[in-house]
């Protein structure tokens, strides 16, 4: 699928990448307490007794992150396990009130599914498929904060104990590209399910970059964990930069250790951690405050039933009705962007046509305003009103241009701006002939020239009726009047 090699001096190197996703489940609660999950709450008012560890506190699952975890494992086709476990990973991090935190290793809530994607957006039929290996539920810590005092740390617990996925897929990635389309569509796909916001900036979903390399088709090299990269462009650079590390590394004869890195964003460049551990360094074992987790088939099938139509779906539905490949693509890379166009399409708009303009039209001037689309000034009924006006002939592609700028200052329907501004294109073959008739006897040269054989100023003479009629004439009656009175 990729031909992306690192040039060494002793010739290419492939790359191999696995991704390790931790999202946030979206939920009010945390995963085994009542507190609240709202981002940018005050330090430590959102904790609950169970989540700072106060001794005799017991947990209990919050049903709607299994719930979100089963739905978002539906979504990329995975195993569904009736019976999972959880286990306490035991490490001490300042802000891990218990010492521990609560995951699953041994038996995970969701089993091996898959995410197709395409790599070049330019070629959105040609996909690769990434394998998932699995989908489990574990807690978040807090979070240490290093600014707020001269010598001191201090402990922020508003996460501790927040619902995460970790999401872990096979290292079938081969290029920062394929990284890059692996995230993107993994951050569709669950911001289409509702399960997780996808707000990277917030850090309610990161990745762990897991990279090696070999020669090409030589057994896999010893790999990196480039830990907590919140950006997909800063997955890319980590990838790029770590890669090409390694090579350096193994070309002067060095080893490459098993090691956690850090990405810094500020120079694009990764730094050792600490050493990588085993599972045997955290002494799983099973958590004896929690029975196993048993899901029922009425459960399972709430779940499958309250799934949406996902992006694949809806590209495929798109494309049937006459949207290109590629706006199919970008239509629905975004949820949001997806509901706009399906209530563009509810409201009668042609999908073809309707496509063109919301990628063009309407994303240029969003664009410019700084908006995004769900803040539109015009609606999706607007826009089908103003669409249907310029199908019917009522209104030119220049005057819908128009129309569609005053809509966006003012809010009003096309159809009022059309009557109250007199935009209305004209068919009335009479009034374009006396036009045309003026605009010949005002330019004798132009004339005589295109009679002698200079076609090109046909256009000439489209443009200054278009002119005199202030763009109100209909182009195709123009065009056709012109041709009879040229001769």
């Amino acid at each position: 699928m990729t031909d992306y090699r690192i040039q060494g001096t002793t010739g290419e190197w492939e790359v191999v990448i696995g991704l390790e996703v931790h999202a946030q489940v979206t939920s009010q609660a945390k995963l085994f307490s009542g507190a609240a999950t709202a981002f940018g709450a005050e330090p430590n008012t959102q904790v609950s007794l169970v989540d700072a560890a106060m001794p005799g506190m017991l947990p209990v699952p919050n049903a709607e992150c299994i719930r979100q975890a089963v739905r978002t494992g539906m979504a990329i086709d995975a195993q569904i396990n009736r019976w999972s476990r959880f286990d306490r990973k035991n490490y001490f991090y300042a802000d891990l009130p218990q010492g521990y935190q609560i995951s699953q290793l041994y038996h995970p809530l969701v089993g091996e599914g898959h995410v197709d994607v395409a790599p070049d957006e330019k070629q959105p039929d040609a996909v690769k498929r990434i394998g998932v290996e699995r989908i489990h539920v574990e807690q978040d810590a807090g979070k240490l904060m290093h600014d707020q005092h001269p010598t001191r740390s201090y402990i922020d617990l508003n996460r501790s104990g927040v619902a995460l996925m970790e999401i872990v897929s096979r290292p079938d990635m081969n290029s920062p590209a394929e990284a890059g389309a692996y995230l993107t569509k993994l951050r569709s796909v669950l911001r289409y399910v509702g399960s997780c916001d996808g707000n990277m900036d917030q850090g309610s979903m990161r990745a762990d970059v897991n990279v090696s390399v070999r020669k090409p088709g030589a057994e896999l090299g010893t790999r990196t964990e480039t830990k907590n990269v919140n950006s997909i462009r800063f997955v890319m650079q980590a990838i790029e930069h770590e890669a090409k590390r390694q090579v350096e590394v193994l070309e002067a004869g060095g080893r490459i250790e098993q090691e956690t890195r850090l990405f810094n964003p500020d120079t694009g460049t990764t730094r050792t951690m600490r050493s990588k551990e085993d599972a045997h360094d955290y002494r799983y074992f099973p958590d004896p405050d929690l029975l196993p987790l048993v899901l029922e088939e009425d459960f399972l099938a709430e779940c499958l039933a309250s799934l949406p139509e996902l992006p694949d779906a809806k590209r495929k539905r798109y494309e049937e009705a006459g949207v290109t490949a590629y706006n199919a693509g970008v239509l629905t890379a975004e949820v949001e962007t997806a509901r706009w166009f399906d209530a563009l399409l509810d409201a009668g708009a042609p999908a073809g046509p309707a496509s063109n303009w919301v990628t063009g039209e309407l994303f240029g001037a969003l664009n410019r305003l700084g908006k995004d689309i769900v803040d539109s000034p015009v609606t999706p009924i607007q826009a089908a009103a103003l669409l249907s006006l310029v199908a019917d002939g009522t209104l030119s592609g220049s005057l819908a241009k128009q129309v569609f700028e005053v809509m966006l200052e003012t809010g009003q329907d096309p159809a009022a701006i059309v009557e109250e501004r007199g935009l209305k294109q004209t068919s009335d073959t009479g009034a374009i002939e006396a036009v045309i008739a003026d605009v010949l006897a005002k330019n004798p040269g132009q004339l005589e020239q295109y009679r002698s054989g200079k076609e090109a100023l046909f256009g000439f003479f489209v443009g200054q009726t278009m002119k005199a009629m202030a763009g109100k004439a209909n182009p195709g009656v123009v065009n056709e009047l012109l041709k009879k009175a040229l001769g």
